[in-house]
C-alpha cells in the first residue's frame, strides 16, 4: 500500500517557475506531496498554462475583480479549501496576505523568498544585495506568518556574489537554488520532518533531511 501524499495548493501570479519545480518533484510517486490545484490571482498567466499542460487543476481568483481585499481572500480561501489542499505553497504570488488569512491556515503556508532572510525582505532583493556589497546572497523557504517575510525559516541556500554580478546574473543563480530547495522543504514539511512549533521550526526524523543551510562552493578555496 502506497504512502499517503499530502495535497498541496500552489498560489502564483506569473510564470510560476518555482511552481514548475514543485510539479516536477511531485511527478515521483514517492514524493510525499501532491499538487492538487494551482491558483492564480491573475488570469492568463504562463503558470496556469504550465499547470494545465501537467494535468493539474487550475483556478483564477482575480484580485481586481473583487471589490475589497477581504472578499478576494474569502474567494481565495474557498478555492484552496475546495481543492482539499492541506498545505499551501506561494510561488511568486505577488499579494500580501492579511493576518486573518494567515491565521486561517496557520502553519500551513510556505513561501520562497529570494534572499537570506532576515536580510532584504520585500522586493528588489538582488539589486539591494549588490548595493549593500554583500559577499553572499541566496534564498529562503519559510513558513508564512502575519509579518512580511518574517516567518520561521525552513531551509536556506547561499550563493556567492561575484565582482561582476548584475542583478540579472545574480537572480539567475539564486533562482536555480530556489528550484532546488523549495521541493526539498515541501517534502520535509509534508513528511512531518520539519514542523513549526511556537514560532520555531522543530526538526524530526533527521535521517534524509536536507541541511538547513545549503552552502556554496566558492572558487579558489574561498
Amino acid at each position: 500500500m502506497s504512502a499517503r501524499r499530502v495535497p498541496v495548493a500552489v498560489l502564483i501570479s506569473g510564470r510560476g517557475s518555482n511552481m514548475a519545480a514543485l510539479i516536477e518533484a511531485a511527478r515521483d510517486p514517492a514524493y510525499p506531496a501532491e499538487i492538487v490545484r494551482v491558483i492564480s490571482n491573475r488570469p492568463g498567466t504562463q503558470g496556469l498554462q504550465t499547470a494545465t499542460d501537467a494535468g493539474i487543476e487550475t483556478a483564477v481568483v482575480d484580485h481586481k475583480a473583487c471589490p475589497t481585499k477581504a472578499e478576494f481572500e474569502t474567494a481565495l480561501a474557498t478555492a484552496i479549501e475546495d481543492s482539499g489542499a492541506e498545505l499551501i505553497c506561494l510561488a511568486g504570488f505577488m499579494r500580501v496576505l492579511s493576518a486573518d488569512f494567515v491565521a486561517r491556515f496557520a502553519g500551513r503556508i510556505l513561501n520562497i523568498h529570494p534572499s537570506l532572510l532576515p536580510a532584504f525582505t520585500g522586493l528588489d532583493t538582488h539589486e539591494r544585495a549588490l548595493t549593500a556589497g554583500v559577499a553572499v546572497h541566496g534564498c529562503t523557504v519559510h513558513i508564512v506568518n502575519a509579518e512580511l517575510d518574517a516567518g520561521p525559516i525552513l531551509i536556506q541556500a547561499a550563493v556567492p556574489v561575484a565582482a561582476d554580478d548584475t542583478a540579472a546574473s545574480l537572480s539567475a543563480r539564486v533562482l536555480a537554488e530556489e528550484h532546488r530547495i523549495y521541493p526539498a522543504a515541501l517534502a520535509a514539511v509534508a513528511r512531518g520532518d520539519l514542523k513549526p512549533v511556537n514560532g520555531r521550526i522543530v526538526r524530526k526524523g533527521l535521517a534524509d533531511l536536507p541541511p538547513t543551510l545549503v552552502w556554496p562552493d566558492f572558487p579558489n578555496g574561498g
